[in-house]
């Protein structure tokens, strides 16, 4: 029995590793060429005589109405050096970070090689979690005072919800889904169930992109939130069938169950535990039923209707 029992753990240990590294892929060998430009290092410690190189090296950065005189306001602003200070004990060194984005940036040439990698460029926004990253083809533009940590003294006000992504974990996560938006289109399909699985899509590319990150930390879901999504994935199913919900075209539906919040509204007594967004988390577990069920690249799935990719998912709740 002693032999049965060490047998049968050897063989969970090794299911339970192989489907941890089930998306792992060698991308040791793709190269991307990129730079990291510290741009918040660049402006807080300029000097008058700095300026003139500072405007030449980041000119869209620099606005017509951004005159002299503003510049160096802000440069001299107490608060602004407060931040700057604090920002510094998180990223004087950015070489961690860096790696991170190559490997992301590796991932995602290996799926589809036409990608170029923009050149990184590191600001401070004042904490403007609504623009955590901002992304166009040659550049993106990451605002490091949103990572400082979820228990940050500048966050004390924040909502909870939103405190939990300020973390240094997390900026992996909104880089490629800075990537991600650029390569998924929008959907002009409105029923709810079609909205689910195109936000599945964005969830299925981060698998693949960033396979060593959690599905707590893709998600932006604290651990309690998604064990209780994990837990109540069935009942989440049902709710949406028994109420007609799947195939409603009730914009209403987008506040409740897709779009970022403190929790999901079921309007039942204990919502509160429940996680925000719950249906971008059942449409990630249909993509993922269906790449499960059906032989498709990538790039293939991107494509693929999303009425069509219900259809052929097999999806069935866990219970």
């Amino acid at each position: 029995m002693r032999f049965l029992f060490t047998v049968l753990m050897v063989l969970c240990l090794f299911f339970s590793c192989s489907d941890k590294n089930l998306n792992q892929i060698d991308v040791s060998k793709i190269n991307v060429d990129f730079s990291v430009e510290r741009y918040d290092v660049d402006f807080y410690t300029a000097t008058i005589e700095d300026l003139p190189k500072l405007k030449q090296k980041y000119p869209y950065l620099f606005p017509s109405e951004f005159t002299d005189s503003l510049v160096f306001a802000k440069i001299n602003d107490t608060q602004e050096h407060k931040l700057f200070a604090e920002t510094q004990k998180v990223y004087k060194d950015f070489s961690y970070e860096e790696n991170e984005i190559a490997s992301l940036f590796k991932h995602v040439k290996y799926y589809n090689s036409k990608f170029e990698a923009p050149t990184i460029v590191t600001i401070l926004t004042n904490i403007d979690y609504d623009s955590r990253v901002i992304y166009t083809d040659s550049l993106m533009l990451i605002s490091l005072d949103v990572y400082l940590g979820e228990n940050h003294k500048f966050y004390g006000d924040y909502p909870k919800y939103i405190k939990e992504n300020n973390t240094k974990n997390h900026m992996i996560v909104d880089v490629s889904n800075a990537v991600i938006d650029k390569q998924v289109y929008p959907s002009n399909k409105r029923d709810f169930v079609a909205k689910m699985i195109h936000e599945g899509k964005k969830m299925y590319l981060l698998d693949m992109y960033i396979p060593s990150i959690s599905d707590r930390e893709k998600i932006g879901y604290s651990q309690d939130k998604l064990n209780w999504a994990t837990a109540n994935e069935e009942q989440i199913w049902m709710y949406f069938m028994d109420n007609k919900l799947l195939f409603s075209t009730d914009t209403k539906l987008n506040q409740r169950f897709i779009e970022n919040a403190p929790f999901s509204k079921f309007y039942m007594a204990q919502d509160n535990l429940s996680p925000g967004k719950i249906g971008v988390w059942i449409g990630w577990q249909i993509v993922r039923s269906y790449m499960k069920h059906n032989d498709v690249s990538l790039q293939e799935l991107l494509k693929i209707d999303e009425s069509d990719l219900f259809n052929k998912s097999k999806y069935k709740p866990k219970k």
